[in-house]
């Protein structure tokens, strides 16, 4: 491999982590809360939708790395969706 592609991975890896790890504390706050009152629904269906595409893309196009990243990125943001979704009126145990 040449030292241009070993770059372009090395960027590219280190991108799919930022993506995937950027919403572990969103995540981890409204799970701990059970409150999904500061999240915008309209922000996440955006997001969601995006990572969808962009996993589209990356299998019509073969892509391998962004398919995967996008992928971990989509289950994340879907994550925080779903509990939007369930926490919307507050902890629904309280």
């Amino acid at each position: 491999m040449a030292l241009p592609d070993l770059i372009a991975n090395i960027v590219g890896a280190a991108a799919a982590v930022c993506s995937v790890t950027s919403f572990a504390p969103q995540a981890i706050k409204i799970w701990k809360a059970r409150d999904a009152l500061s999240v915008s629904l309209r922000t996440y269906c955006l997001t969601v939708t995006r990572f969808a595409l962009w996993v589209v893309y990356g299998v019509m196009t073969q892509a391998w790395p962004v398919t995967v990243a996008n992928a971990c990125a989509l289950v994340m943001a879907s994550g925080v969706l779903v509990m939007k979704w369930c926490f919307r009126d507050g902890d629904p145990d309280a």
